[in-house]
């Protein structure tokens, strides 16, 4: 693995002594890149990256690189040889946090105990089994010292019955019992309305944060823990994860 990073690393460091014989050009010129970029890509999508010639292009937690003459498109992660940390993660890290942080937390169903050591947020849905399993070690989570705020993420999308039933939770009197009922397997009457909820920009957000299963969970420092961990070991991840840092 070292190998590869270090290959990678040299390929960027050539890359950027190339791209230095040429001076970089003007921020204005950001704009005649985004006919090259999806659509609605805005010119503050792309910033200077850490090497000279190339700009970081960003939407969402999704961070690629571009060749400031429109030449080389680059998917993948830029590390600082001297400190081994992957500064890509770093700003996916940091997207992450400012999107959920966006959210205000009305908008989810939260599990805590009195005094919280770590808070998680987690992309989740009713019908996932390894989400269920996880909600069903809840109160050992909690007592772990972790409160879990959990966002809707039916995989299957808008207009499924994952979907109906997370709207249907939402519609509860008392969702966090609702929540538990569904992931327990009791049926959900999906009948229940109560006008706007959430689910939809929940679900968008995930996706823009690059959610691709559920349990998704994104901790305080914005690392991303992909699938189940049993609560000790979650609680292990976490400690870990308190840096802030991603590196090789």
């Amino acid at each position: 693995m070292l190998k590869c990073l270090v290959f990678l690393g040299l390929g960027f460091l050539g890359l950027a002594a190339h791209a230095a014989d040429s001076p970089e050009p003007p921020v204005d010129s950001r704009a005649s890149l985004l006919k090259l970029l999806p659509a609605g890509s805005k010119v503050e999508d792309l910033r200077p990256s850490p090497i000279a010639g190339i700009y970081e292009f960003s939407q969402g937690a999704d961070v690629t690189y571009l060749t400031a003459d429109g030449k080389f498109f680059i998917d993948g992660n830029v590390y600082d040889m001297s400190t081994r940390e992957n500064l890509t993660e770093e700003r996916r890290m940091k997207a992450r946090l400012a999107l959920i942080n966006a959210v205000p937390e009305s908008q989810m169903v939260i599990f805590s105990p009195r005094n919280p050591q770590y808070t998680i947020t987690v992309f989740t849905d009713l019908d996932c089994q390894y989400c269920r399993k996880l909600h069903s070690q809840i109160a050992e989570i909690n007592k772990l010292g972790i409160r879990v705020r959990y966002m809707f993420y039916p995989r299957t999308g808008p207009n499924t019955d994952s979907w109906r039933k997370a709207e249907a939770v939402w519609c509860s009197a008392d969702r966090n019992e609702a929540l538990t009922r569904a992931k327990a397997g009791a049926a959900v009457d999906t009948s229940k309305t109560c006008g706007p909820t959430p689910v939809a920009r929940e679900y968008a957000l995930g996706q823009s944060i690059g959610v691709q299963g559920t349990p998704t969970i994104v901790t305080e420092t914005g690392d991303s823990i992909n699938g189940y961990l049993p609560p000790q070991e979650l609680v292990k991840e976490l400690k870990d994860h308190q840096g802030g840092k991603s590196k090789s």
